[in-house]
């Protein structure tokens, strides 16, 4: 009877168990700092939401109020969410856009800026 310990046909599985705990708090690691990056631009909300141009934010109610913070500027720019017309928002200022029942992009017309994103993920 031979007394020897069955191993496994693939080169470098004897090593899984020192590679998968290194493994993963390397990519624990990796996932804190992509959060920690990604943070300033992805702000999250519950009920409502507040969003500058280049946002991709993420509401988890519906429906959920967003307010827009506005580019500096003269006088005032249209936003639109969807390609709809929203209004005539004031530059420079924090505008309540309205409560949204639908993910939305969000763009200010002619301001030269990067759209908004709000993603609403409540079950509707």
């Amino acid at each position: 009877m031979n007394n020897t310990i069955a191993t496994c046909a693939w080169p470098g599985v004897a090593h899984a168990p020192r590679f998968l705990p290194r493994f993963a708090i390397g990519a624990l690691a990796t996932l804190v700092l992509a959060a920690c990056a990604s943070s300033p631009n992805d702000p999250t909300g519950v009920i409502s939401i507040t969003v500058k141009p280049g946002d991709t934010g993420t509401c988890e109610s519906t429906p959920c109020q967003v307010n827009l913070v506005m580019p500096p500027g003269q006088g005032s720019f249209e936003v639109t969410g969807n390609e709809v017309r929203v209004g005539s928002f004031p530059a420079g200022q924090t505008v309540n856009l309205g409560g949204y029942w639908q993910s939305q992009k969000f763009a200010i017309v002619g301001a030269g800026v990067p759209p908004a994103y709000v993603y609403i993920t409540a079950p509707q």
